[in-house]
């Protein structure tokens, strides 16, 4: 029997990149190239959807190329990509959505908050679709984008054929099926999956009637599970721009971080267990996303979710996580006077600043766990674009204390050691509003470009107090969208098949006890002082 192999897409903030695994799993090549991105006043971030589908092509035919399989070989692709809005005319043409009126840049980014205004005035109203995203939308969401464009580009809203989440839209441009995947469209979008239905008053109350009197058909009319096979597979076109054969299996998409959590929390530990409700997928990225799954709807106020088969079907999915966490960090430690002289120190060794001081903080520790000493009187709240939960609260921001006049990289090494405690102890203030609502999770499942590093991962059990485990693979992401296509390819008979098959646990990072648990504990406790302090001062001041 000829050996098949499956293709995981996936397109990040800065890049997209493509992998090529066996049907245990394993990784054979992988391909990146990076995406531009355009940043604006107003919070406006923007790309395009054709530099990215170029550089999704481009990733596709080395990593196949690397890995020295025929095209033929391949049995199944999957897609993943940020909740980005796409916005295209029925050809695919692209529709400009911002000031700028290039239609090049058709793509609102997750990360713009553009519509944070748009998003107030939804949250001001009593809306039974917000109790499915922890009682608040958020600005990262689809309906406030939408209802922006509506507002100040009428044209453009006008003359789009379709909106797309961006995940979706690759489906699309592979396929050509309009089938969206209830991962989008339910946690992005309002869609009431466990009803199988949009809420018409919802869209018709918030300014947004026009959707819903054209039976959703821009947004989206059928919706599908995860992994489902999308059409005839790849269209003529599609196939010809990705080097592969016309008619392979194409399943429906994840959000990025959605499948870091497929791609992870399938593994069995030591003992053979793998029991996904027990579990937390925390993906550590530019971004961070938690994710936690249960067979009933648990409803967590400031927390999105419940969503239904969202991620793993015909289980509920509670997600929390932050806007900035590795870009938190990564613009932390430039705040520093010796960021320079490291920076200079890291290029000479072909390191990112961040990796570079990564390494310093573990050469002057006896262990990964004692790295906590360096960080003297430094706290860092690292919410620099805002807290996404358990709070909701866009508006917050970064609180510092305890800098000195300190200049040498020491002490620029402690700032960075203190940003990743800060984002530690945001991720166990979720995890305690979970387990006060009924979500409990034994085990941490890390992941993502931030969490490559021992330190990294010893620090997060540290802080959280929980285990945290890692799997075999280095690409996850990549990893949980092969496992849409072995999935769509009929490998396996479902995705939680194709979840156990594919991946497997290889170290777990236990918490620290004794003095260091005792130092975290204070530390938390003034992670919250300097929480609440800024919650305080913004409403002094807007007083």
């Amino acid at each position: 029997m000829t050996a098949s192999y499956f293709i995981g897409i996936d397109v990040g903030t800065g890049s997209a990149r493509a992998g090529v695994f066996d049907a245990s799993g394993h990784l054979l090549a992988s391909a990146k190239r990076t995406i531009t991105i355009w940043h604006e006043a107003g919070s406006i971030v923007e790309q395009s959807s054709e530099q990215i589908w170029k550089a999704v092509c481009d990733s596709v035919k080395e990593a196949v190329a690397s890995a020295g399989i025929a095209a033929s070989a391949v049995a199944g692709i999957g897609f993943d990509a940020t909740c980005s809005l796409v916005a295209v005319k029925a050809d695919g043409a692209p529709i400009a959505v911002g000031p700028s009126g290039d239609p090049a840049r058709n793509i609102i980014v997750w990360m713009d908050h553009r519509a944070a205004g748009e998003a107030e005035e939804i949250n001001a109203g009593d809306h039974a679709v917000l109790r499915y995203v922890g009682g608040r939308i958020s600005p990262e969401m689809e309906t406030p984008k939408l209802l922006w464009l509506k507002r100040n580009l009428p044209q453009s809203f006008a003359a789009a054929d379709h909106f797309f989440d961006l995940a979706d839209y690759l489906t699309w441009r592979a396929t050509g099926s309009l089938q969206r995947s209830v991962c989008t469209v339910t946690c992005k979008w309002t869609y009431l999956a466990h009803e199988k239905r949009w809420d018409a008053q919802y869209f018709r109350d918030i300014g947004l009637g026009e959707l819903a009197d054209e039976g959703f058909a821009r947004i989206g009319t059928e919706v599908v599970e995860p992994g489902a096979a999308l059409a005839d597979g790849l269209s003529e076109a599609a196939a010809r721009d990705l080097g592969l054969v016309a008619g392979t299996p194409v399943g429906a998409s994840l959000i990025d971080a959605h499948a870091g959590g497929v791609g992870t929390l399938g593994g069995q530990d030591a003992d053979g267990n793998a029991d996904i409700r027990k579990r937390l997928a925390y993906v550590f990225g530019t971004s961070a996303c938690s994710m936690a799954s249960s067979e009933t709807a648990v409803f967590v106020d400031g927390v999105w979710g419940p969503y239904y088969s969202a991620m793993v079907p015909g289980l509920w999915l509670t997600e929390g996580g932050q806007s900035a966490a590795g870009a938190a960090i990564d613009h932390l430690v430039t705040l520093h006077p010796a960021a320079a002289e490291a920076r200079a120190k890291a290029e000479a060794e072909g390191l990112s600043l961040v990796a570079w001081l990564d390494r310093q903080a573990t050469a002057a520790s006896k262990n990964a766990s004692d790295a906590i000493a360096l960080t003297k009187s430094i706290q860092v709240v690292p919410e620099f674009l805002g807290n996404r939960s358990p709070y909701a609260d866009p508006d917050a921001r970064a609180v510092i204390s305890g800098l000195a006049l300190e200049t040498a990289i020491d002490d620029l090494v402690a700032l960075y050691v203190a940003g990743l405690c800060g984002i530690g102890y945001g991720l166990r203030q979720l995890l305690e509003k979970l387990a006060q609502d009924g979500i409990g999770c034994d085990l941490i499942v890390a992941s993502g470009g931030a969490a490559q590093s021992g330190l990294v991962r010893q620090l997060l059990a540290d802080t959280t107090n929980r285990p945290v485990a890692v799997t075999d693979t280095e690409e996850p992401v990549l990893l949980g969208a092969a496992m849409l296509g072995a999935t769509a390819g009929k490998r396996y008979g479902s995705l939680t098949e194709a979840m156990a098959a594919m991946s497997r646990l290889a170290e777990v990072f236990v918490p620290a006890d004794g003095p260091i648990k005792t130092q975290h504990e204070r530390r938390y406790a003034a992670f919250e002082l300097l929480q609440s302090a800024d919650r305080s001062i913004r409403s002094l001041m807007a007083s």
